[in-house]
């Protein structure tokens, strides 16, 4: 034989299809940040690692916001994370305000340069 066909012909046993995300690791889809980066003509040539790497980037982006943002809410004794809270676990921390400084959050009141308000 030459050792193509299906893969699960010679043991007898179904193969379960394996999600690029599941493969990686990641929670957040690499299969659809693969298709938007080819649809969205960033280059001639998207590299398969490239949709990994991104997917990776907002994963921990969106865990590091939502972490703060759920200590923004504890500290405002609330069980739910509002705008307010994503607002100012943003302005709180130095490296995630200058990522997001141009960024408006929708239903939420301007923050002065003073102090939180």
């Amino acid at each position: 034989m030459s050792g193509r066909g299906s893969k699960g012909a010679k043991t007898g046993k179904a193969v379960k299809n394996v999600s690029k995300s599941q493969k990686a690791g990641l929670q957040f889809p690499v299969g659809r940040i693969a298709r938007y980066l080819r649809k969205g003509k960033f280059g001639q040539r998207i590299g398969s690692g490239a949709a990994v790497y991104m997917a990776a980037i907002l994963e921990y982006l969106s865990a590091e916001i939502l972490e703060l943002a759920g200590n923004a809410a504890r500290d405002n004794k609330k069980s739910r994370i509002v705008p307010r809270h994503i607002q100012l676990a943003i302005r709180n921390d130095e490296e995630l305000s200058r990522l997001l400084a141009d960024v408006t959050i929708a239903q939420v009141n301007l923050v002065s340069h003073y102090g939180i308000t």
